[in-house]
């Protein structure tokens, strides 16, 4: 027997079943339903992993049509980003083990320094002018790599000096640029949680990275 049951979806939209239980896509609500499903999907759902779809709908349903929901927005928002910080962490976890390895191997090599926060520095070469302090601004060259030795950012391939305040900078930065004399150059092995942290920068610096900084302080403005 072939017949159709008009139903209504949690997203307040109307779908046809048929009796063998496919949906057919005819009106333009329809295929706006379903469109919905699919950018959802790739848009959001996909970096969370299994969800459980019943919840899913319910919540799309409630907040849709302004009705009471299980939880705040501002929790809703707290768990998407827990959920999100356990799926960066187990996905970069060979990241943060090669990181902590490759610290643990440099602080005992000659020369190099540990400070109380984790920052890793070498003297390159020592200057004999002022040191600059936190609300500063300099003016240095630099050069940053990844640990497989890959360059991210370098102001000597771009010939141009950088200027910033030190205050504006990573914790790392902030840090070690105020223990160097201008005309020193230092070496800054960097932990990810003095760098970029638990979501990177742009498309070469990745979450957890465990970064090195070669630094040459020109000036102190």
């Amino acid at each position: 027997m072939n017949f159709k049951y008009i139903g209504l979806t949690a997203f307040g939209l109307l779908f046809t079943i048929t009796a063998n239980g496919a949906t057919t896509i005819n009106t333009d609500k329809d295929k706006l339903s379903y469109a919905l499903g699919m950018m959802i999907s790739e848009q959001v759902l996909k970096q969370y992993g299994e969800v459980d779809y019943q919840l899913l709908l319910e919540g799309i349903k409630a907040q849709t049509e302004g009705k009471e929901t299980r939880m705040t927005l501002d929790e809703a928002g707290a768990a998407l980003t827990t959920s999100q910080r356990k799926i960066t962490e187990a996905k970069f976890a060979g990241t943060k083990k090669s990181g902590a390895a490759f610290l643990a191997e440099n602080a005992a090599k000659d020369g190099v320094i540990t400070t109380e926060s984790g920052l890793q520095y070498t003297i390159i070469t020592e200057g004999e002018g002022l040191k600059p302090k936190a609300s500063d601004t300099v003016t240095v060259h630099y050069r940053g790599t990844l640990l497989d030795g890959s360059e991210f950012d370098s102001s000597y391939s771009r010939n141009q000096p950088a200027s910033f305040g030190l205050n504006q900078v990573i914790p790392a930065w902030t840090e070690g640029v105020q223990l160097m004399n201008i005309g020193s150059k230092y070496k800054f092995v960097v932990p990810y949680e003095l760098g970029y942290g638990e979501r990177g920068a742009g498309q070469s610096i990745g979450p957890y990275e465990t970064l090195i900084f070669e630094v040459e302080l020109l000036e102190i403005k």
